[in-house]
């Protein structure tokens, strides 16, 4: 499967509004041609921007990649470096043209233990694109699904213990203190790779999400494979815990 092959178009209005990817395959790629995976990472950057540009010919209106999780400080000390570069190199090139092409990023994740020009970069990316309402733009970042439903759990409990007039906590106010809080509801999770597992990913958002694993390394990822992804998903019906066939209640 290549990335440059031409997509199909698509205007459905019951296709996937927020899809979310992990961008799995980059190391792989790398080892299967003879190269560092420093260049993986950077022709998954390629990758994203490809698959970026094409969302919203899907659509999409908000699309969340996995870019670094918390579990990830444990990598190699190069390797964690080189990634911490590549967030340098893509807003630097990127943030403009973004920006005039009315998307609004956002950074899923803690900014604690971030290097501190990181978080100086992506407190600017945001503020700079806040204003964008054309398509949305979430990167996890520093990011597990379990440390983002402790800090929403933990940030409930500082403002009730600050006197603080609260909700009782259930689903709702639970879901309004998670980084997601504010984006689609999640549609489509999309894994590439050939691995199928969440790793940590959105584990609350994910709860009726459909799910689709993609057998494509992430650097050869692109509109083609979007479109594939897009696809099986309207093949999908989704319930919500509900049958469609389900026998019409009788009253008593």
């Amino acid at each position: 499967m290549t990335a440059d092959r031409a997509a199909p178009s698509s205007s459905r209005s019951d296709g996937p509004r927020h899809v979310a990817i992990i961008m799995d395959g980059n190391g792989r790629w790398a080892s299967a041609r003879g190269l560092p995976r420093a260049m993986g990472h950077r022709e998954g950057v390629q990758a994203l921007k490809r698959t970026i540009q094409a969302a919203p010919d899907f659509g999409i209106q908000c699309l969340t990649v996995f870019g670094f999780s918390t579990e990830n400080w444990s990598r190699p000390a190069d390797e964690v470096s080189d990634l911490m570069g590549l967030v340098r190199t893509y807003v630097a090139s990127d943030l403009a043209r973004l920006e005039k092409a009315g998307v609004r990023l956002r950074i899923l994740g803690r900014r604690d233990g971030l290097p501190s020009d990181i978080a100086a970069i992506i407190e600017k990316a945001e503020r700079q694109t806040a204003h964008n309402d054309r398509f949305m733009l979430q990167v996890a970042f520093n990011y597990g699904g379990r440390a983002d439903l402790v800090d929403a759990a933990r940030r409930h409990m500082q403002r009730l213990l600050a006197g603080e007039t609260v909700e009782p906590i259930d689903e709702d106010t639970l879901a309004a203190g998670l980084a997601t809080a504010g984006s689609p509801p999640l549609d489509l999770i999309v894994r590439t790779s050939g691995e199928q597992r969440l790793s940590n990913f959105l584990l609350w958002e994910a709860a009726y999400a459909e799910l689709v694993f993609q057998d494509i390394l992430w650097p050869d990822y692109g509109p083609k494979a979007l479109g594939e992804a897009v696809a099986a998903f309207a093949q999908r019906e989704r319930r919500y815990g509900g049958r469609e066939d389900a026998p019409a209640r009788v009253s008593a």
